[in-house]
């Protein structure tokens, strides 16, 4: 079979499956988030806790009540890895404190990045009790802040848009745990293990001895995926056949990582009342998606004289196609798993990694992450439409305004100046530019994929940086904080703005936002707001390499 053949059969195969979830699976999101009544379990929850249910809370609130539990999660974090030596199952594991708080930080926004090798730095008790746990509640927090910008969106002259304490266990009692129980049984079926062994040593046929590694792998694996969160239990992530053992259980991540980023815009057509809303995020969303996934497949074809293509750092069982997909799918949601290496990727397919991440992640994006990054792109492009045909910019009904825009365009920026004053200060000091494998254009691809992945709170690499020293934890760790909470408070303000407003009625003035126009301007405010930004560095960098 041809590689043409072999990818379309991959993608039509993703986008069958995602096909049958993303109705049934937006639809129970939509549910779960309007739903009058609380489950027995929620109301327990709320009593521990001293939340009332039927206390909603203004933007300000919310921003305040996701900013104190980051706090709390990452300081809670932090002492958890610090005294895991106490601990059972610590195997005498341990870590520097600057990589302490790295991983805290890390795993805390979702982004998981992991300066350690997953099977030396953390016992099983941290796996479970600290880093299973953020993989739940860190995908919840993104998933509640989407909800509130639609809230925002769908509500008149409301002063509130939501409870967060209550769409934090909404979302993790309905939606994220029982879709990880059934993956963790699925991927257990596929042969990922699930154990709280001791690293056991066994001797080769050859004479030499190695360690077999276990641990409570399915169940972090099922979450690391349907919270594209991505951190990995061994060092080689969902390269290594404990996590991934084969074709079946690549699959079958693919679609997890994909399957609530995908479902989240049938969600949000039903919560504002109208579904053209959300085919259109799908359509954006989706040819995004499908463009990375074919020029990735395209790049690691042609890298070589061979007709295999360049097999460097990629899996036997998966080759070069779905390598490129699960890449592809990775770095266009939020979610650091890789099964090939990144670093070893051609210079033009690590170009279009790096890419999908400098877009804002937005095909389709993080949980949560990803819908409410496109509905900020969907503001601009409103506004900019508006100014090109002198109409006020309307929404659904909601007038963009100077508040809005301020908010939307404050999103938009955040991550892109994180990414390249960030970058810059990385190469302007020696201890980071000596951290490098490599030299010229790939060396500097190394650092920017780095600060990248961090901003965007992705947590993939280039393995080829030795980022495990304190600069660069410091730095990484300080540009996932911001990237993280930063665009959350003023997401959040521009849902309360948004939702403040009354609804003006349609017109024949009012531009309609659930056409193909609208779907190619927003493809269009997607790529020139990335392609203005980044295009500097993607020349220096990939661009550079690729020529040379």
């Amino acid at each position: 079979m041809g590689t043409a053949l072999q990818t379309a059969t991959a993608v039509l195969l993703v986008a069958a499956i995602l096909a049958a979830l993303h109705v049934p699976l937006g639809s129970w999101i939509a549910h779960t988030f309007t739903d009058e009544a609380d489950w027995r379990v929620e109301r327990l929850l709320y009593r521990v806790v001293g939340v009332d249910p039927r206390a909603e809370q203004r933007w300000t609130g919310y921003a305040g009540s996701v900013l104190a539990f980051s706090a709390v999660g990452i300081l809670g974090l932090f002492g958890l890895i610090l005294v895991q030596g106490l601990l059972p199952w610590s195997f005498g594991r341990s870590m520097d404190w600057h990589t302490v708080l790295n991983t805290a930080v890390s795993f805390v926004t979702n982004t998981n990045w992991q300066s350690y090798a997953g099977e030396a730095g953390t016992g099983h008790t941290v796996q479970l009790l600290g880093l299973t746990v953020q993989n739940v509640v860190s995908a919840a927090v993104g998933l509640a802040v989407a909800i509130a910008l639609v809230r925002g969106l769908a509500r008149e002259g409301a002063g509130r848009i939501g409870n967060f304490w209550v769409d934090l266990v909404r979302g993790t009692v309905r939606v994220i745990l029982p879709l990880a129980a059934v993956a963790a049984i699925l991927l257990l079926l596929g042969g990922v293990i699930q154990n709280l062994a001791r690293p056991h040593v066994v001797e080769t046929l050859g004479g030499a001895r190695q360690v077999i590694q276990g641990g409570p792998v399915a169940s972090q694996e099922a979450v690391k995926l349907l919270g594209t969160n991505g951190g990995g239990f061994f060092n080689a992530n969902s390269a290594h056949p404990f996590e991934n053992p084969g074709p079946w259980t690549n699959l079958l991540q693919v679609v997890l990582v994909l399957a609530i980023p995908f479902s989240l815009p049938h969600a949000y057509g039903r919560m504002v009342g109208d579904r053209r809303q959300g085919v259109v995020a799908v359509d954006v969303m989706g040819t995004l998606l499908a463009a990375s996934m074919a020029l990735a497949v395209w790049a690691e074809t042609a890298a070589a004289s061979s007709p295999l293509g360049s097999m460097e750092g990629k899996e036997q069982r998966f080759g070069i196609v779905w390598s490129s997909l699960f890449g592809a799918a990775t770095t266009g949601t939020s979610t650091g798993a890789v099964n090939a290496m990144h670093d070893s990727l051609s210079p033009l397919g690590g170009g279009v990694v790096l890419l999908n991440m400098m877009l804002g992640e937005v095909s389709p994006g993080g949980v949560g992450t990803g819908l409410y990054s496109y509905l900020v792109l969907v503001v601009i492009a409103v506004f900019l439409a508006g100014l090109m045909v002198g109409r006020t910019p309307e929404l659904l009904g909601k007038t963009i305004g100077r508040a809005e825009v301020t908010s939307a365009a404050l999103v938009t920026l955040t991550m892109p100046a994180l990414v390249l004053l960030g970058t810059g200060l990385a190469v302007s000091v020696p201890v980071s530019v000596g951290a490098r494998l490599n030299d010229g254009p790939h060396g500097l691809s190394e650092l920017l994929y780095a600060v990248t992945s961090a901003a965007n709170n992705n947590g993939s690499a280039f393995a080829g940086l030795s980022a495990d020293q304190p600069f660069l934890n410091l730095l990484l760790a300080a540009c996932m904080l911001l990237g993280r909470l930063v665009p959350i408070v003023l997401v959040l303000r521009l849902a309360g703005s948004l939702a403040a407003q009354g609804r003006r009625p349609v017109t024949a003035g009012t531009m309609p936002t659930a056409t193909p126009l609208f779907t190619v301007l927003v493809l269009g405010t997607v790529l020139i707001v990335a392609g203005l930004t980044f295009f500097p560095s993607l020349v220096l960098g990939p661009l550079a390499e690729a020529l040379s």
